[in-house]
């Protein structure tokens, strides 16, 4: 009997590894970099699409090639149970929006400048700045066949790091040329392989006739002097390859824009041609790209869509994140512009009214709620009318229900009018909201 009235301790249940939560003490950041990175978007002309984080597998397998590491080893698929179709959660956002194109002619009537943003799921070892479930926001300038676009994609992720504040973020870029170029490279660079079969390890050897490009962007530090003296992809290129590739380079130069060409760069989707490009900070380790893209004129014709040039980009958030955590100085916002505090029954009928008041008027309100692991004495909710942020806490008890008048204590320096004054209940929503737009115009962040 004494063991029935024992209390069984239930087993916590943790995350998924590689799954991150985004807590509430770091959510500000992501805040920031998200709004910072869409304004910069919609400043180019880019409108949002919002594609499903479940596509069919064949979806990616036809568009990032059968033989990648994505495709081959990284992939969350499964059948589905009540019809057996074969699903896969997006490692990507490209091929589910261009498969949105073609679906729903997205741009048989001109081309579209798209961006998303969400999460993508990958099954590789989790490490810093590489997550099982990771985001991305990214963009595609479909119908675009011209050097303009790949320049102006890169002009717009110069933009978003001045906005975000990052520095020491370079520029590598490389053409890889057409198919048939790519094909008469990569048979020289089999050949190349094969005579130095002994130095390759155990990715390159995988990869030396199914995906031999990739063998080019290897790390192993065993292997770098024989891949840099391996055949340039950009020997290769033909006369209109080239002439893409130097109008990119054109408005690049005219920008000001530095950069270094990479002839190793190949990204690790089959769908790129032409243009290719990353973002690198060194200062995330092994994981230093924070924005790749490039050019894939061939993914419409893949994916049964008419021919349709296109364009885009990824970056990857939590990479951006670390670098501006880091940074240290993207301070939290403040919950509220008001926080409410009451004592006694009648006060807290009152208060819940004028909260709603004065959210009616555009304010950000909290109005304190019996918690359950603090008090609810006026000196505990004051300690939370300035955790919030807040710039004014309106105070309610006895008194001001028989007077027909609210306490406005300023909190903040900035907020205006005085320490302390009573404020008639009809007249507070107007006092309040005047008394925030002031203090938030002379700090030049008003919202009003």
């Amino acid at each position: 009997m004494a063991e029935d009235k024992k209390q069984k301790k239930v087993r916590k249940i943790p995350g998924i590894r590689g799954m991150n939560d985004i807590l509430p003490e770091e959510s500000h950041i992501w805040s920031f970099m998200e709004g910072t990175v869409e304004s910069v978007l919609v400043s180019y002309g880019y409108q949002q699409i919002r594609t499903p984080i479940v596509e069919d597998t064949s979806l990616f397998a036809r568009g990032l090639g059968e033989v990648t590491d994505i495709v081959e080893k990284e992939m969350y698929s499964f059948e589905d149970s009540m019809n057996g179709d074969k699903l896969t959660l997006r490692p990507e956002c490209t091929a589910g929006v261009v498969r949105a194109a073609v679906e729903h002619n997205l741009t048989y009537n001109g081309p579209r400048r798209l961006w998303y943003t969400g999460p993508m799921f990958r099954h590789e070892r989790p490490q810093r700045g590489r997550y099982r479930q990771f985001h991305q926001i990214g963009c595609e300038a479909l119908g675009f066949p011209g050097p303009d676009i790949d320049a102006e994609m890169i002009l717009m992720c110069r933009r978003m790091w001045r906005e975000l504040g990052l520095t020491g973020v370079r520029l590598e870029i490389n053409s890889i040329g057409d198919a048939e170029e790519r094909n008469r490279h990569r048979a020289d660079l089999i050949a190349y392989f094969e005579k130095h079969k002994a130095l390759l390890d155990e990715d390159a050897t995988r990869r030396l006739y199914t995906n031999p490009l990739r063998i080019l962007d290897t790390k192993n530090p065993e292997m770098q002097d024989m891949v840099n003296a391996a055949p340039k992809l950009l020997d290769y290129l033909g006369e209109a390859s080239l002439a893409h590739f130097d109008g990119v380079r054109a408005v690049l130069d005219r920008n000001g824009v530095a950069y270094q060409v990479n002839p190793r760069l190949v990204r690790g989707m089959d769908y790129y041609n032409r243009t290719v490009f990353e973002w690198i900070s060194d200062d995330l380790g092994a994981q230093g790209t924070i924005c790749g893209g490039g050019r894939y004129d061939p993914l419409f014709e893949m994916f049964g869509g008419r021919s349709t040039p296109s364009c885009g980009f990824a970056m990857g958030v939590e990479r951006i994140i670390e670098l501006l955590k880091a940074r240290g100085d993207v301070e939290p916002a403040s919950i509220a512009d008001v926080y409410i505090a009451h004592r006694g029954e009648a006060a807290g009928v009152v208060a819940a009214e004028i909260a709603e008041s004065l959210r009616d008027a555009s304010l950000d309100v909290v109005l304190y709620c019996q918690a359950a692991n603090s008090g609810g004495s006026l000196k505990s909710q004051m300690k939370r009318a300035d955790e919030s942020g807040a710039l004014y806490t309106v105070i309610i008890g006895d008194e001001e229900v028989e007077s027909g008048k609210a306490t406005v204590k300023a909190m903040r320096q900035g907020a205006i009018d005085g320490e302390q004054t009573q404020v008639v209940f009809n007249e507070l929503a107007d006092y309040v909201l005047e008394q925030v737009v002031q203090a938030e115009a002379l700090d030049g962040v008003c919202d009003f």
